[in-house]
């Protein structure tokens, strides 16, 4: 005797569900500050990846802080419980975005000031050991400039989002 498959029902039983919280509001963005927050300040002390790409072994690193936060957040079953966490999550953005535009402090507390690499034609290796920047890896940012040789570089900085800017003599 064959057995009849389960029968899914399209529609759920009770859309209210679905989009009441569950969760107590001020826990919602209470989590979501601490985790935006958090995740913010630790990148800040992270060093930058010189050229600004992103590596296998970066993506790797971003996907699993995404894991980790996933369960810092909290078990979410209602679409109400996201956006609340995704709404704190986007004003925690604009509110730091535009106080760093505001007030000076505020932006050095989230970027990096730029590091000199190369001065006057010259490699400044212990800048470049303290931003992991391979020797390599700035002479490919030089020969993008179209530069092949560093004593034709006045100066070259790795920027706070990691891109390498060079000032040509």
């Amino acid at each position: 005797m064959l057995q009849e498959a389960p029968v899914y029902p399209i529609f759920p039983p009770d859309w209210a569900e679905i989009f009441q919280a569950e969760t107590p509001l001020l826990e919602l963005v209470a989590r979501g500050s601490a985790i935006y927050l958090g995740v913010l300040m630790l990148m800040r002390i992270m060093p930058r990846r010189a050229g600004g790409e992103l590596a296998r072994m970066d993506l790797i690193f971003l996907l699993l802080i995404a894991e980790a936060v996933t369960h810092g957040l909290g078990e979410y079953t209602t679409v109400a419980d996201a956006l609340i966490v995704i709404v704190t999550l986007m004003v925690w953005d604009y509110v730091i975005n535009l106080l760093s535009f505001r007030i000076p402090f505020v932006e050095r507390l989230v970027s990096s000031p730029p590091v000199e690499v190369i001065r006057d034609g010259r490699l400044l290796r212990r800048n470049m050991r303290r931003e992991y920047l391979t020797e390599d890896e700035l002479m490919s940012a030089l020969r993008k400039e179209g530069l092949d040789d560093v004593s034709r570089v006045k100066a070259a900085r790795v920027e706070s989002e990691g891109r390498i800017s060079v000032v040509p003599r």
